[in-house]
């Protein structure tokens, strides 16, 4: 009878193993069946869309909105909101279109100093971690607000400026 009941365990035991790589293969055989089910359901709704590289969107107008870039100032401006006095070289350009490069001219031209004593202000004013900004965003925002007040709007409605440029904008201290 002890016999029988090793026996009978062994049996069980041998079963529960089986049991496990059964239980594998059918997870297994199961994987498999699903992939090839969405291969062909895939296959069957067309694939993925092809691309035409030809197309070419997001470009920029020609002729009349063709975008010029005028160069609005370039010089030195103090801030001494930390303390020390700070000089700030900076060149600033404008973003217009060919539309309008005429009339933007003739207002830097007739109002150059209300311009430059505008653009100081604003340098002034800004605190230092504004100057400091990786993408100068603050100190562009401030000056698109201002120099949109000057220039104004075209017949369209649209801003004479579509972008204020800072390339370079470059801090050290004046009194060292």
């Amino acid at each position: 009878m002890a016999d029988e009941e090793t026996k009978g365990e062994s049996q069980e035991s041998e079963a529960k193993k089986g049991g496990g790589f059964k239980t594998i293969l059918i997870v297994a055989v199961l994987m498999i069946v699903e992939a090839g089910g969405l291969f062909v359901l895939i296959n069957a709704m067309g694939g993925p869309s092809a691309v035409d590289a030809s197309e070419l969107q997001g470009l920029e107008g020609t002729g009349a909105e063709a975008p010029v870039e005028i160069e609005l100032v370039s010089d030195q401006f103090q801030n001494m909101q930390t303390g020390r006095v700070w000089e700030w070289r900076a060149q600033i350009y404008l973003r217009v279109r060919q539309k309008n490069v005429d009339e933007i001219q003739a207002i830097m031209e007739r109002d150059a100093a209300m311009l430059k004593e505008g653009i100081s202000m604003i340098f002034s004013r800004a605190q230092d971690r504004h100057l400091r900004e990786p993408g100068r965003e603050t100190v562009t925002r401030q000056l698109t607000t201002y120099l949109n007040e000057v220039f104004g709007y075209d017949a369209d409605e649209l801003p004479l400026i579509d972008r204020v440029l800072i390339p370079e904008l470059k801090g050290f201290p004046a009194d060292s």
